[in-house]
């Protein structure tokens, strides 16, 4: 699954930006916001009503022809006659007729073993958003569930030049991402009003470990990788904490902005070797104690003695040359 954000120049980094109008911020958590105005992406409910009905409900279901489940009843011995119809005739010349037998209702929620999707997964699998100065597009990969969230927002905190994109990819779920989504904006934004803008990278650190420190208390599994920009008065400050990536263009040619943390990285495999932990190649891929994939990101509490939240982030002065800022969940760089 792939989830990205493109910022586009003119209405972006120019000082007369249409971008930074008054417009809400567009955070991905509820099924609301991710349909956003598209009205051909409706959540599609009829495989949850089924799964998750009550056993009553999924008893009627299941007598339908469409029901995959159905059993097979040993057919009783067919009598011969020169006629070709489905009736028989008794030695006093009656005739008896074959009576089917009842159907044997079986409950379908008895028969599935997955957890069904929840009624807003359909609307999540795939997300068109076209804004002025950016654009959204999310779409569900090989995976039965999307767990990628993102959030964008301009002229925030009442600043007319101050906006926050951000991609989250979840893994073990999209409770990290849902929750990423929902509060690293406010939590680095909280801490970049209250400083200088030259002490600006702590800020944003502070934001992320302040929001993963929060996902922790919470009674929620799995993780999020993270990347996200935020631009504030011409500056463009870009984060990450995964495998999340940040390219801009500048004058056509693409330059990233920043670098994954995978266990396969030789300065986080010193990290984590170095607290006690190891970094082993499965199938092909170097993970951390033979589970996790990528060594930075929020959540991922079973492993979080290892996996930090603590983001890598680049400053720069947001020039005319630059043409494009793209942020995106591997799913575009490693598949698309």
């Amino acid at each position: 699954m792939s989830c990205s954000v493109a910022v586009s120049n003119s209405p972006v980094f120019s000082p007369s930006s249409s971008l930074f109008c008054s417009k809400p911020s567009i955070i991905s958590s509820s099924p609301e916001s991710l349909s956003l105005s598209l009205s051909h992406l409706k959540p599609s409910n009829s495989s949850t009503t089924s799964s998750c009905s009550s056993p009553s409900a999924a008893a009627s279901s299941s007598s339908s022809p469409s029901s995959p489940f159905r059993l097979r009843l040993p057919k009783p011995p067919t009598v011969f006659s020169a006629s070709s119809s489905a009736s028989s005739t008794s030695p006093n010349g009656t005739v008896l007729k074959r009576k089917r037998p009842a159907r044997l209702d079986i409950p379908v929620s008895s028969l599935t073993f997955a957890v069904p999707p929840t009624p807003s997964a359909a609307a999540r699998d795939l997300v068109e958003a076209e804004e002025d100065g950016f654009g959204v597009y999310c779409k569900r990969g090989r995976r039965e569930y999307m767990e990628d969230r993102y959030t964008a927002g301009n002229n925030l905190r009442g600043e007319h030049k101050l906006a926050f994109f951000g991609i989250f990819d979840g893994h073990g779920g999209a409770k990290a991402a849902e929750f990423a989504a929902n509060n690293l904006q406010k939590n680095v934004l909280d801490e970049v009003i209250v400083r200088d803008e030259d002490d600006v990278e702590e800020a944003v650190k502070r934001g992320y470990l302040n929001t993963d420190s929060d996902f922790l208390k919470e009674d929620l599994h799995g993780g999020s990788c993270c990347v996200t920009a935020l631009i504030r008065n011409g500056n463009l400050v870009v984060s990450n904490a995964g495998d999340c990536r940040a390219v801009i263009s500048r004058g056509g040619v693409a330059e990233a902005l920043t670098s994954d943390h995978r266990p396969s990285r030789e300065d986080e495999r010193d990290r984590i070797e170095s607290l006690g932990g190891y970094v082993d190649l499965c199938r092909g891929v170097w993970r951390i104690q033979g589970s996790l994939a990528v060594s930075r990101g929020i959540g991922d509490r079973h492993l979080k003695q290892w996996v930090t939240a603590e983001p890598e982030t680049k400053v720069l002065r947001i020039e005319p040359e630059h043409d494009l800022l793209i942020l995106a969940s591997d799913g575009l760089w490693d598949k698309v």
